[in-house]
């Protein structure tokens, strides 16, 4: 029924966190045991992919990579829950599961998405009879007529009160107009708010590995309908966050997002040189 709704992108990632758990050896890097449920009928047919080649470095890097991004905004969540932050948001939720594998007492989860991709993704819940916490809230926002602020506020939002947000799997796919109207938006919540996004880097500073997965994957996504836009410089990350009150900015390739000990693998995920992560504080000032 909302299949045609579906964010393919979403659906490869969710396929690729499913994946990790079942191709790739430990120590795992992220578990979400919930998104293989969320794939529905499409399942068998991408995990399989994974299966019988694994150690592609196009399906090996899409595992690396949701993986690792993953791990570094929930870690982050869980230390900041211990000192009692409340709130989550999550731009872009896509597939995520966070808020149906996680019921840390007191903590509001909203997730932000596209109307129709919502839709979509409340119809997966219902099919899987995947319970729904009363801590969840949707939040459709169409990113080009919807104030994002108003949004959340009538869904429960408290923008006097710090936030994690989380912003993965998107920027790359804005303009820096649309990324800055979304910075702007969030400049207006309470100091002390922390965003987590990730970005991917111009091909100039990409390594071997990223370049390749970037001459591959980046093509599908054109062809599917997201293409890549906005693929900027660290310093460029900086600038445009700090416009925003935003600041200093911590970015995190894949090889020191997540502890050492991850990376001594015997499987194929290795760290490449594409995928960055910006974590930034929302100023006082």
């Amino acid at each position: 029924m909302y299949e045609e709704h579906s964010s393919e992108t979403a659906v490869m990632a969710a396929a690729a966190r499913a994946a990790h758990l079942i191709v790739d050896q430990a120590p795992l890097i992220f578990s979400d045991p919930l998104a293989v449920r969320l794939l529905g009928d499409r399942a068998d047919e991408l995990i399989s992919y994974h299966r019988l080649h694994g150690d592609h470095p196009i399906l090996s890097g899409a595992r690396a990579q949701t993986a690792v991004r993953s791990r570094v905004v929930e870690d982050r969540l869980a230390l900041l829950t211990e000192h009692g932050l409340t709130q989550y948001v999550i731009l872009g939720a896509g597939l995520d599961t966070f808020a149906y594998r996680d019921h840390t007492k007191g903590l509001r989860v909203f997730e932000v998405d596209h109307p129709a991709t919502q839709q979509w993704k409340q119809h997966r819940l219902a099919a899987t009879a995947m319970p729904i916490p009363g801590t969840v809230s949707f939040v459709p926002v169409d990113f080009d007529d919807d104030p994002l602020a108003d949004r959340l506020i009538a869904a429960g939002f408290d923008p006097t009160e710090p936030a994690l947000i989380s912003w993965l799997g998107v920027t790359m796919y804005l303009t820096w107009d649309a990324i800055d109207r979304t910075l702007a938006t969030l400049s207006g919540f309470a100091p002390g708010t922390e965003l987590v996004l990730d970005y991917l880097l111009p091909e100039h500073l990409r390594d071997e590995a990223g370049n390749t997965y970037a001459k591959f994957v980046g093509q599908v996504a054109a062809d599917g309908g997201e293409p890549w836009l906005t693929c900027p410089t660290p310093e460029e990350m900086t600038v445009h966050l700090a416009d925003h009150g935003f600041g200093p900015t911590k970015h995190l390739g894949q090889r020191d997002a997540i502890d050492t000990e991850l990376w001594q693998r015997s499987d194929s995920l290795t760290p490449a040189g594409l995928q960055m992560l910006a974590h930034a504080t929302k100023n006082t000032a």
